[in-house]
């Protein structure tokens, strides 16, 4: 048998190894909700390159050629990743319907890279550009785990700060209704704007910052009422353990933030928050989400976070 023949089917059966070892992953294991974003953001790779080694182990070339080869392989996977979320959502995991987009990137790009790099084959236009647009593909979706890691380490490193006010969008690492504001700063470019609805429970959650709170001693924020009637807040900070289990009242810190018109800076012991869970203590080198919100509010308000930080 000609060795490069042989080396093709080397090739195949470590793709098929690759494949199998990969497969199991779609349904065991992975981010839940309370997974930080960039392990989710490095787990949505896997979906390329698992789909990218099944591609090449099952070589439709062999069968198919031009536009029904690149037809055929996408009905295929389109209709196998709707069922794969579909399966997901009721093994009570995360649906992402953006996976079934990354499932058909690594098919597209076995596909259009294969004539490209094959020796036996001559690559016309379309190959080359096909090959160029899911080498693009890749490369965005590499870009977004690599902005995704550039974020995570600015926040790992931001301390004694637990927000960084210089950002303009605020959205990858807070929920809620608010916006980046220059009006009531306290020392930042920005502070952030909170609109304060009249339902049930109406506020915002820092769900990404930094996790390690041990070596410090207290928690301080700053909040500006530009109202001339007072504003009660309530704090309330978890741990990772806390989210992954059943969310209890009695096992988080909650506090009373009572905020007069005007500039309010509060401040509360750590080990408060520590041992504020009924049967356990906080774990302070793993807090996952610290919210601010108001209850029942008889009209919308608004009220600005200027500051926050660890002393």
């Amino acid at each position: 048998m000609p060795n490069s023949v042989l080396e093709g089917q080397r090739i195949r059966t470590l793709a098929l190894a690759g494949a199998l070892a990969l497969a199991p992953f779609l349904f065991l294991g992975g981010p839940d909700w309370a997974s930080g974003p960039f392990f989710r953001s490095v787990w949505n790779l896997g979906h390329i390159g698992l789909f990218a080694l099944l591609t090449y182990v099952f070589k439709p070339w062999q069968w198919l050629a031009g536009s029904r080869l690149w037809l055929a392989t996408t009905g295929i996977v389109l209709l196998l990743g709707i069922l794969v979320e579909l399966v997901q959502s009721e093994l009570d995991r995360q649906v992402d319907w953006r996976d079934i987009l990354r499932n058909l990137e690594g098919v597209w790009l076995v596909l259009a890279w294969q004539p490209v790099l094959s020796p036996r084959t001559r690559a016309g236009s379309f190959s080359r550009f096909a090959a160029a647009l899911t080498g693009l593909l890749l490369v965005l979706e590499l870009g977004i785990t690599a902005a995704v890691a550039a974020r995570q380490w600015q926040v790992n490193h931001q301390l004694p700060l637990l927000y960084d006010f210089r950002q303009e969008d605020p959205s990858h690492f807070w929920s809620g209704d608010l916006t980046a504001s220059a009006r009531n700063t306290a020392g930042h470019p920005y502070s952030l704007e909170i609109d304060l609805g009249t339902g049930t429970y109406s506020g915002v959650s820092l769900n990404n910052l930094p996790a390690d709170w041990r070596g410090y001693e207290q928690l301080s924020l700053t909040l500006f009422n530009p109202s001339g009637e007072p504003l009660s807040l309530t704090l309330r900070i978890n741990d990772l353990a806390h989210d992954r289990g059943d969310n209890a009242f009695n096992d988080r810190y909650n506090t009373r933030l009572m905020l007069k018109p005007g500039f309010n800076t509060f401040t509360r012991r750590l080990d408060d928050i520590r041992n504020a869970p009924a049967n356990r203590s906080m774990d302070m080198a793993q807090i996952r989400r610290l919210g601010l919100f108001a209850v029942r509010l008889p009209e919308m308000r608004s009220v600005y976070l200027s500051d926050l930080r660890l002393d």
